[in-house]
């Protein structure tokens, strides 16, 4: 936003001098820009209202009222309990499930991140720009390309259809790597790096108690990109399993919108609309305690990057 700086005011005082005093410069409102950041505003918050709103609505009332007002019967409550028990409680099978490949995906991403990126940034080696331009290629590599060749490599494997398939292309971050290289290129000086190997410390004394607490900014950063991936998987679990009992929250409630067309299925898309709003709760609690982390670890991150 633009700032307008006026013109100096001249004044003189008793004792005769010439002063010059400036006025404090005042900030230029720009019509587009607020109604820019309106429609973004509308844009976001539109459809989680509709979430909400849907999710206070039996099956009836979903279909017979108007989708960003309320029915008189209030029946959130009554949703939350029929999605844990519908289907002998698989919702709640499917809810683990996400948090182990949450636990063991995103936070095995954000451990080997945070190493290698600390590795490639505070060491020389030969080939360090070979490995900076096939990071650079697979970052720009688009993760449903990889979709197709992961699912052969796993059923030539046979771990097909098993937590595995998940997990472990989960654990592979070529954003999150970047992102630790640059931001512990700039967070850890050398000049402490050099200090503590002066005063005989070994390199994971040096890693674990010195650079670890300056990348904690960078490695939240990294944890909550990889964590709403996972999180947010659909593709690769829609390929890879078979079996209900190891889907995610995301391919399970699209087994139970897709069961209304189904000959003899039952629609319940207010238990949809109801696990979709469960599953996004966990999200936003967790950016809404970690923003302040992930702002910083952003911001430090794009100096070099």
């Amino acid at each position: 936003m633009a700032a307008t700086t006026h013109a100096p005011r001249r004044a003189r005082t008793s004792s005769g001098p010439l002063v010059i005093r400036r006025r404090s410069p005042r900030r230029r409102r720009s019509a587009t820009l607020t109604a820019l950041t309106a429609i973004v505003l509308l844009y976001t918050l539109l459809p989680l209202a509709w979430l909400v709103i849907n999710a206070t609505k039996t099956q009836e009332g979903l279909l017979g009222t108007f989708g960003l007002w309320f029915d008189g019967d209030f029946a959130l409550f009554a949703n939350i309990g029929d999605t844990f028990t519908y289907g002998g409680g698989i919702f709640t099978r499917w809810l683990l499930n996400t948090l182990l490949y949450v636990v063991v995906g995103a936070g095995g991403a954000t451990l080997l991140a945070t190493i290698a990126g600390y590795g490639l940034a505070k060491f020389d080696f030969p080939g360090k720009k070979a490995v900076f331009a096939i990071v650079i290629g697979a970052v720009a590599v688009p993760g449903t390309a990889l979709a197709v060749p992961t699912f052969l490599m796993f059923s030539g494997l046979g771990l097909t259809d098993t937590p595995w398939a998940i997990i472990i292309p989960s654990l592979v971050s070529p954003f999150g790597l970047y992102l630790m290289w640059t931001f512990a290129s700039d967070a850890v000086p050398d000049e402490i790096l050099e200090s503590a190997r002066v005063d005989g410390a070994r390199e994971f004394q040096t890693f674990f108690r010195i650079s670890l607490p300056l990348l904690a900014p960078g490695i939240v950063t990294v944890l909550l990109f990889t964590v709403v991936a996972t999180w947010n998987n659909y593709f690769l679990p829609l390929i890879m399993l078979k079996d209900p009992d190891w889907y995610p929250l995301t391919l399970g409630l699209n087994s139970w919108n897709r069961q209304a067309s189904t000959a003899g299925g039952e629609a319940i898309f207010n238990l949809v609309i109801t696990g979709s709003l469960l599953t996004i709760v966990p999200l936003i609690a967790a950016f809404l305690l970690l923003q302040r982390y992930w702002q910083s670890g952003l911001s430090a991150g794009s100096v070099k990057g």
